[in-house]
């Protein structure tokens, strides 16, 4: 189920909008420049999968998403509730930062929340099975896994690197939702 929040950054109890419709959620998200898909997920995979199997069970949209964005890596990361480092990645994704690239998620399984801080709001985002998002390089973002995270992910980097994390150093995601699964 994906579900999308908007709240003024300054009042973190009081939603101005919450919905499930797909079509609002991608309309308001695509009004600061955050894209959301929806993929076909019609091959059951879960956390245990090989990743070269979730990769060739997206390839086409993969290859799209490459030749779109200029994305030059891809890898599969997944969680699950009995990983002894969840509360350590918890933590870590939970702290607001940047990216100097585009954040791209596929949830092959799963569920995980992002939480935009733009434009003076924070959009959460419940994302789930099949759903696609495209945060833009230097969204101010974080990311919660729940405290029993169970979910598998493709990530699509403009930088071979990785995954890279620039802090602001707010606590301004300790003010707003988490994810209790």
């Amino acid at each position: 189920m994906t579900q999308l929040s908007v709240f003024p950054d300054n009042r973190p109890g009081q939603a101005d909008l919450v919905t499930e419709d797909f079509e609002q959620i991608q309309a308001e998200l695509a009004s600061v420049g955050v894209a959301l898909e929806r993929w076909k997920t019609e091959q059951a995979i879960d956390s245990s999968a090989d990743p070269e199997r979730i990769l060739a069970a997206y390839a086409d949209d993969i290859e799209r998403l490459k030749r779109e964005g200029g994305y030059q890596a891809v890898d599969v990361v997944s969680m699950v509730p009995d990983h002894p480092d969840k509360a350590m990645f918890r933590t870590k994704f939970l702290a607001e930062h940047t990216h100097s690239e585009d954040e791209v998620r596929f949830f092959v399984a799963g569920q995980g929340l992002f939480s935009l801080h733009m434009d003076g709001r924070v959009f959460e985002v419940l994302c789930g099975r099949g759903d696609l998002i495209r945060v833009p390089a230097n969204t101010t973002h974080w990311f919660d896994m729940g405290p029993n995270p169970e979910f598998t992910a493709i990530r699509l980097f403009n930088n071979p690197e990785g995954w890279v994390a620039n802090f602001t150093g707010s606590d301004i995601a300790d003010q707003f939702s988490r994810l209790e699964n």
